[in-house]
């Protein structure tokens, strides 16, 4: 317990890096890609490229099925994200309910990237010491999503986390990952940087109130109930 306590305090005063690469990954395309999102998800689909939708897939009862982040990282192109302990059930559950037109295709690359999250006050000024990319409020606001340089990787990096604090999501191409996760090590050596496993992110994640698929949130309680 001590050691999960010093790592969320590290999260939550300087900054610190997770790998969380067992993220699934679905990438969904085609002319019907937009439509098709929109009429299986609760939530409506960022209508801006660049922009990020927490979306959930609910049951015929209103229970939350799976639970997915969505990004369009290019025309008609989107990126689905989900947890990597449901990859199966999640992509099963996609590709159950593709149209039979072919507008649509799923293409599952989990295993073609990396996933590095950077989170915590100083997370800014440590990516920033990384990239060319201006990483100012204005410039990359929360929920939204860039491709842009880090250290020799080119990754597409989401202003978003599970632990409530400032930090970004960097999807890395997997033979970039040791070198993205060396060079963030070096960078925020200044800073305090430490490894925070995931106890201490579900630690921090409880305390913002965020929920958990099939813990706090699943297809036995619809939203509602769920808080």
């Amino acid at each position: 317990f001590r050691f999960v306590g010093e790592e969320c305090r590290n999260v939550m005063e300087n900054v610190a890096v997770q790998d969380m690469s067992a993220f699934a990954k679905m990438e969904v395309s085609g002319p019907g890609a937009r439509n098709w999102l929109d009429s299986i998800l609760a939530n409506r689909i960022p209508k801006k490229m660049g922009r990020i939708a927490l979306c959930h897939l609910l049951t015929a009862r209103g229970g939350v099925r799976s639970e997915f982040t969505v990004y369009e990282w290019a025309p008609g192109r989107f990126y689905l994200v989900s947890a990597g302990a449901y990859e199966r059930h999640d992509h099963d559950t996609l590709a159950k309910l593709l149209p039979a037109d072919g507008s649509v295709k799923l293409n599952a690359i989990t295993t073609r990237l990396g996933v590095l999250v950077l989170a915590g006050p100083q997370a800014r000024k440590v990516l920033q010491k990384l990239t060319t990319a201006d990483l100012s409020n204005e410039a990359f606001p929360w929920l939204s999503g860039q491709a842009i340089p880090v250290g020799h990787a080119s990754c597409h990096v989401l202003r978003v986390n599970f632990v409530g604090e400032l930090g970004y999501e960097l999807y890395v191409p997997q033979e970039f990952g040791a070198h993205v996760y060396d060079t963030l090590w070096a960078a925020g050596a200044t800073h305090g940087i430490a490894n925070a496993g995931y106890r201490a992110i579900d630690s921090c994640r409880m305390e913002k109130g965020y929920l958990y698929w099939s813990g706090d949130i699943s297809p036995d309680y619809n939203p509602y109930e769920a808080g």
